[in-house]
């Protein structure tokens, strides 16, 4: 065996692993400030307060009054369901040297994927004077598709400068030194 082959093996399977090592990686999901324990508390507390308020008209026989506390426990039960669903949403999105990858699955479970050359790809930034950073575009030879959606303007303006350095190093290549 040549001592000075297996050195150029070894430098081309370094150079694979740069070239595929992620540069910049992101998963976006909804903001949800109520969790499950959360959310139990304020349906225990709402169902007692419903059962307390119903009571005295109850007792003074106006009972459909209780029917119509429980169709506003209902109701809020139903828009937390729907909360809770849309929270599975995600968008994940994912630089190399090699490839921008976006990755984007609905609440109801339907995925999208893009790929990108980072060499291609540039990020438009649609701003507004009173209210910040609207939308993040990725644009690559004609193709459009909004990022961060979910981000709020001040989050969104964050997340555009980090992905905006993480395309311009991709565009440089990878980098045989990091480890």
């Amino acid at each position: 065996m040549i001592p000075g082959k297996s050195l150029d093996s070894n430098r081309l399977r370094d150079a694979a692993d740069a070239s595929g090592r992620p540069v910049f990686d992101a998963t976006i999901t909804p903001h949800r400030s109520l969790g499950q324990n959360g959310f139990r508390i304020v349906m225990t507390l709402v169902c007692l307060a419903s059962i307390v308020s119903s009571i005295p008209f109850i007792v003074l026989g106006a009972w459909p009054v209780a029917g119509f506390f429980g169709i506003d426990v209902l109701a809020l039960f139903i828009a937390f369901h729907v909360n809770f669903r849309h929270a599975r949403a995600f968008e994940r999105i994912v630089v190399t040297p090699l490839e921008v990858f976006l990755r984007k699955v609905s609440h109801h479970g339907r995925e999208a994927v893009w790929r990108f050359n980072p060499a291609w790809t540039r990020l438009e930034r649609k701003t507004d004077e009173d209210f910040g950073l609207l939308g993040l575009t990725l644009v690559s030879r004609g193709e459009s598709v909004a990022v961060a959606g979910a981000l709020s303007p001040a989050e969104r303006e964050g997340f555009a400068d980090a992905l905006g350095t993480a395309l311009a190093k991709a565009r440089r290549g990878p980098d045989y030194d990091a480890s």
